[in-house]
């Protein structure tokens, strides 16, 4: 029989659980699938507006559902059976892909306006926010149900590893595809994938809810997971770490300009400019599923991002694409430490009952950073400019390391 220090060692450990495996291996397919579109969508919707503005209205329109749907997500989530709701999400997300298809279509044949077709981008990516809302978050409750505790940081390593490669994947694939087979040819690919992910994640067991769960009120229950947040200050100051530092620093959402007008290298340049995070990310995921952080985690995750910063600010000021392209994989590798770091903190500290909740908070976060930082980047693109927005957004991102390092001592002196 397996000890727990043999798991621990074990590099394999957590994938050599059937289920694990299946899960992980649909939520591949599913977010090269994912990502694809976001690249789609950007690239789409900059082609037809040629607006920096109507870039940063994808991530509001998605934002704005997703932040204010997720604490009631956390309790449907804890609730109720984790399986069904996650294919239901996923049904969600291949309905929406084949409403964008259709529209492709009838913009293609000139049956609609470039104006129209962009409205109804907007109506669809909100639709998806209420999607992600719920479909999230239930990823991340449903494998520390699979796996034992004494593997958990293998668990959330190779759960990151594999979801950093399918971004890499989607980001590159997607320019790549958009360049060969235009919007329609891409859309089609990308309902692929998501079927292909959906046929993997009919073979998890059901995940039914803690008993105690269904027995809470709504506001109760949201109150509780909001509690423990607040009151867990490891937690607490990873998310608010990630919120202020994608939210200022994330240059994703602005690679369309970059692509097109600065550096002038096409649909093809920018998918490898945005897959270079991603992949920067998958090469310090894979050397961290083999050699772990053993200690001091709290200070490399500040140093990471605070390195990020850095990166960011170079990429705003490269003319040159082999720059801007290695600026973005160092912000990767140093992005992907602290992705490392953040997840197994908020896995380790979180009880099973409340997988839910705790999990639909981090999804707020990361939704607001992410998609509100696409909408801050459009704006700050408006009014400063895009490099001196980037340079902007870089220096505040190490602006918000400085002040966690001095005001959260105990994230900084955590270890695991």
């Amino acid at each position: 029989m397996r000890t727990p220090t043999q798991e621990y060692t074990d590099k394999y450990a957590a994938i050599k659980i059937p289920e694990y495996r299946h899960l992980i291996t649909g939520r591949f397919f599913f977010i090269i699938g994912l990502r694809m579109l976001g690249t789609l969508m950007g690239w789409w919707v900059y082609s037809l507006s040629g607006a920096a503005l109507a870039i940063g209205l994808i991530g509001l329109s998605e934002v704005i559902p997703a932040v204010s749907l997720a604490l009631y997500a956390g309790h449907v989530i804890d609730i109720s059976e984790k399986r069904k709701l996650l294919l239901s999400g996923a049904t969600g997300y291949i309905t929406c892909v084949l409403l964008l298809l259709g529209l492709a279509y009838l913009h293609h044949i000139s049956f609609i306006s470039n104006n129209i077709t962009i409205s109804i981008i907007y109506i669809i990516v909100f639709f998806t926010g209420i999607i992600r809302a719920f479909t999230g978050p239930v990823f991340h409750t449903i494998y520390p149900s699979i796996v034992p505790k004494s593997i958990m940081q293998n668990a959330t390593t190779w759960n990151q590893g594999s979801w950093l490669l399918a971004s890499v994947l989607g980001h590159a694939i997607g320019g790549f595809l958009i360049a060969q087979l235009d919007i329609i040819g891409t859309l089609v690919c990308i309902a692929i994938l998501v079927l292909i992910g959906i046929s993997f994640m009919v073979k998890i067991a059901p995940k039914p809810a803690y008993k105690g769960n269904t027995e809470k009120k709504t506001f109760e229950s949201v109150k509780e997971g909001i509690r423990f947040v607040v009151k867990t200050k490891e937690v607490f100051g990873a998310l608010m770490l990630d919120l202020f530092a994608v939210l200022f620093g994330g240059a994703v959402a602005i690679i369309p300009i970059f692509a097109k007008d600065i550096l002038q290298v096409g649909a093809t340049g920018f998918g490898w400019l945005n897959a270079a995070t991603d992949m920067g990310a998958i090469i310090v995921i894979i050397l961290l599923t083999f050699y772990p952080l053993q200690s001091k985690q709290g200070v490399k995750l500040l140093l990471s991002i605070a390195g990020f910063g850095v990166c960011i600010i170079v990429f705003a000021i490269s003319k040159m694409f082999w720059l801007s392209f290695a600026a973005l994989l160092v912000s990767g590798i140093l992005d992907g430490v602290s992705v490392v770091v953040r997840g197994t903190i908020v896995q380790l500290k979180t009880p099973d009952a409340m997988r839910g909740r705790v999990m639909s908070v981090n999804s707020m976060f990361i939704n607001s950073s992410n998609e509100l930082g696409q909408f801050e980047s459009g704006i700050a693109a408006k009014l400063l400019g895009v490099v001196p927005s980037v340079i902007f957004g870089g220096c505040m991102t190490i602006a918000v390391v400085i002040t966690t390092w001095f005001k959260a001592p105990t994230l900084r002196k955590m270890e695991y």
